[in-house]
This record gives structure tokens, C-alpha cells and sequence, in this order.
């Protein structure tokens, strides 16, 4: 008898929360990326995926879900089986960002994940087709109230709109705001002059600054990035209202998964963004890796929630 109330009780345990075996994982691992294939969160979670299939022995299968500025893929991780096979690509726009511009997102950033761990952080740069005649931002916003309506600035999520909306609040001018799915489309459009500016970050940018094809005119962050060393911050532009803003992406898993599989995860993810391999590939990305424990990526995320509900307050941005 005590038997069976003892089995029944382990059973009772493991459909509670998830019970691991100590060689997890035994079967393929889901990573859901939200956006599309071609960005910074695509490249940074393939190169996990690499790292991690290598290590556990088990396949890492990326699965893009881009949509709402990546609210529709986040909220496909909230909802996933909190069994430690579905992770997801937490991005900074998503989490504290669009809360705070949809009524009603999905998801909610501060109930709905369980963190692993922060991934990778990277400052937003401000790029130019070079049919857009500026070489300055002040020049850039001079072009903007002379042609009142006529520039077009691309985003690829919030964080980057946000970035636009600042300059067109802080220069008292007009552009059009020019919404996109990811940077892979919104670059496309971008070296095609169908778009004139885009806040990006680094890696989806990088390649066509160095080879010509877009014009770098500043970057964010209280020093320059090392993957631009001639490109000017934002603040030695004048433009000090910007600060230290950055995109930030890290990893999470359904609120529900357990603390053994949260622990179990966050060992492999730390210890692949630790790699000298990885961090020789995010360099030309200029993604610096910043992993740590569950609770600190908690206090990040509670921290830059409640940051960028300020900054939409003032820009009064909006999803489009």
C-alpha cells in the first residue's frame, strides 16, 4: 500500500512540474526566434543552436515566428509546454517594450517566462540609403524640416521605432514611420532606397556599411563600438536624450517549466555564450555576450520593463 502511495505520488510530482532526466535533453529542442530569418536575433540564436546541438547531441531545431514586432512568436513560447523543450529568443522590444504599446500583446513579460539567462547586448545605429544626402544627424534633421513628410524611417520592432520616434520628437520634424516584420525584409528594402533610415542594430547592417552600400551615422551607447570605431555615438552628435539605449536579447521558457530544467538549460546556454568559438562569431555581429543566472536576467527584464514604459509615455508611440 505505502508502495503505491508513494508511486502515486512521484506521478502526481512529475505531471506538476517537469521531472528531467539526468541526461537532458533525451529529444529535440525547440527555439522559437520572433522575427524572421536575417537579423540579429536569427544569428544569434543559429549560433546557439550550433552550440548547443553539438553539445547535448541532440538537435536544436530554430523555429522563426516574426509578427507584430515580435509579439506573435513571444507569445507562442508563453504558451508552450513548460516541459524544457520549447525555449525562446526573448528580445529587449517584445518584452518591454510592446506591453506598453499593444493593448493586448499575448503575453504577459513579467508572469508569463520563466528567464534563463541573458544572451547578448548590442547598441541600435543609425544607417542611411545614400541617395539621403546627410552625413550628420543635425544635417539629417535639417533634411527632415526642409521635406516635412518625404523621409521615410524603417523598424524592425519597437525598440528601433522607438529610437525614431525620439528623433522626431527631439529635431520637431516629420518622417514617415515604415513598420516591417524583421530587418532580413526592412534591410532588403533599405539597400533598395525604398526606405531612406533605418535604426538598427550592428548585425543586420555591418556588411553593407563596410561595403558601401549604407551610410553609418551614429551609434548608441557612452562609447564608440568596436565594430565602428570611426562611427560617432549618438551623444558626441549632440544628441545626449538617446544615453546608453541598446537592444538586449536573452533566453527564456514557458513560467511554468521547472527549476531543474531552468537550472539544466541555463549551465549549457552560459556555458556556449562563454565559448571563444561563439564569441569570435558574434564579434563582426558587435553582439557582446552578457549571461548570468535566472534571477539576475528577472531583475533586467523588471528593470527595462518598467524604463521603456517611460520612454513610450513620452514619445507616445504607438503599434502599427
Amino acid at each position: 500500500m505505502h508502495h503505491r502511495i508513494l508511486v502515486a505520488a512521484i506521478v502526481s510530482a512529475c505531471l506538476s512540474v517537469t521531472c528531467l532526466a539526468a541526461d537532458f535533453p533525451e529529444k529535440s529542442v525547440r527555439f522559437i526566434v520572433p522575427f524572421p530569418p536575417g537579423g540579429g536575433t536569427d544569428a544569434l540564436a543559429r549560433i546557439l543552436a550550433s552550440k548547443l546541438t553539438e553539445s547535448w547531441g541532440q538537435q536544436v531545431i530554430i523555429d522563426n515566428r516574426g509578427g507584430a514586432q515580435g509579439s506573435l512568436g513571444t507569445a507562442l513560447g508563453a504558451k508552450a509546454a513548460p516541459d524544457g523543450y520549447t525555449i525562446l529568443l526573448g528580445h529587449s522590444g517584445a518584452l518591454a517594450i510592446n506591453p506598453h504599446m499593444y493593448s493586448n500583446p499575448g503575453y504577459d513579460t513579467l508572469k508569463d517566462f520563466a528567464p534563463v539567462t541573458r544572451g547578448t547586448e548590442m547598441p541600435y545605429i543609425l544607417v542611411l540609403h545614400p541617395s539621403v544626402p546627410a552625413k550628420t544627424m543635425n544635417e539629417l534633421a535639417q533634411l527632415a524640416k526642409q521635406h516635412p513628410g518625404k523621409l521615410t524611417f524603417a523598424s524592425t520592432s519597437a525598440g528601433p521605432q522607438l529610437m525614431g520616434e525620439l528623433f522626431r520628437l527631439m529635431t520637431k520634424t516629420d518622417m514617415v514611420h515604415v513598420p516591417y516584420k524583421g530587418a532580413g525584409p526592412a534591410v532588403i528594402d533599405l539597400l533598395g532606397g525604398h526606405v531612406g533610415i533605418m535604426f538598427s542594430v550592428p548585425s543586420s547592417v555591418n556588411p553593407h556599411i563596410r561595403a558601401g552600400k549604407l551610410r553609418a551615422l551614429s551609434v548608441s551607447g557612452m562609447k564608440r563600438d568596436e565594430s565602428l570605431p570611426d562611427v560617432p555615438t549618438m551623444i558626441e552628435a549632440g544628441f545626449k536624450d538617446y544615453g546608453d539605449a541598446r537592444e538586449w536579447y536573452g533566453i527564456l521558457a514557458p513560467a511554468a517549466t521547472s527549476a531543474d530544467a531552468v537550472a539544466k538549460l541555463n549551465v549549457a546556454l552560459v556555458r556556449a555564450l562563454n565559448a571563444p568559438d561563439v564569441h569570435k562569431r558574434l564579434q563582426p555581429l558587435a553582439q557582446k555576450p552578457v549571461p548570468g543566472t535566472p534571477a539576475d536576467f528577472g531583475d533586467y527584464i523588471r528593470t527595462q520593463y518598467g524604463l521603456w514604459s517611460k520612454v513610450v509615455k513620452v514619445t507616445g508611440a504607438k503599434a502599427e
